[in-house]
């Protein structure tokens, strides 16, 4: 990676998923960091910022009911560690592979961990926040319309909140299949008769395998 950026702070969120790892490798490739002033106390840095579940979430269940009018409010010390001790080994996996992506390039002294516990849309946003970030990188997972109605996308809502520019890397099939429904679309509203619709865009369809 050359010199002559104008970042001072790119934060890249990151879990175990390879669309997250692309996105890294993208902004690694990409984007510059700013040479050190010489009487700066902050380097600039690639933050590789991951978001681990609390036990509540990462398991989505509960202990069970203390019985015979016991207290209710008690958790279970052993299997609040157990749980906790598994999220931190996943953390662990998913930063030794960014770390790992990050040892294939020229980056010594410039990239940096940040691990918080929390909701991940919310704590991506606030790491921008308080990292004072130029630009937040992410990459984007394929959900299909229920579970998204349910979890919603954080790449969606930290590019409506975070206070810094987002980029969003996507996969090349992701953009394939946006483009050919617009082009499916259009050709609906340009030839009424189905037949010469169908027609059409198996034409184009031909023609972008031999592009």
């Amino acid at each position: 990676m050359s010199s002559g950026g104008n970042l001072s702070c790119v934060v890249v969120a990151v879990d175990g998923s390879e669309e997250s790892m692309k996105a890294l490798r993208w902004a690694l490739n990409n984007l510059k960091l700013r040479s050190p002033a010489p009487d700066s106390t902050h380097a600039p840095s690639f933050v590789i910022f991951h978001v681990q579940s609390p036990p509540s979430i990462a398991t989505g269940l509960n202990p069970g009911a203390i019985p015979f009018g016991g207290p209710s409010d008690i958790e279970v010390p052993a299997f609040t560690a157990a749980i906790e001790a598994h999220q931190k080994r996943i953390t662990n996996a998913v930063l030794d592979h960014a770390l790992g992506i990050c040892s294939q390039f020229n980056l010594t002294g410039k990239v940096k961990t940040h691990v918080v516990v929390g909701d991940p849309k919310e704590k991506i946003c606030e790491a921008a926040q308080d990292l004072h970030a130029d630009v937040l990188v992410m990459g984007s997972r394929q959900f299909g319309p229920i579970k998204r109605m349910f979890l919603g996308s954080v790449s969606n809502y930290c590019a409506h909140n975070a206070p810094c520019p987002v980029i969003i890397i996507k996969e090349k099939d992701q953009c394939c299949t946006l483009t050919l429904k617009l082009v499916y679309y259009l050709l609906c509203q340009c030839c009424p008769d189905p037949a010469t619709t169908s027609a059409s865009f198996h034409f184009l369809w031909t023609m972008l395998l031999c592009v």
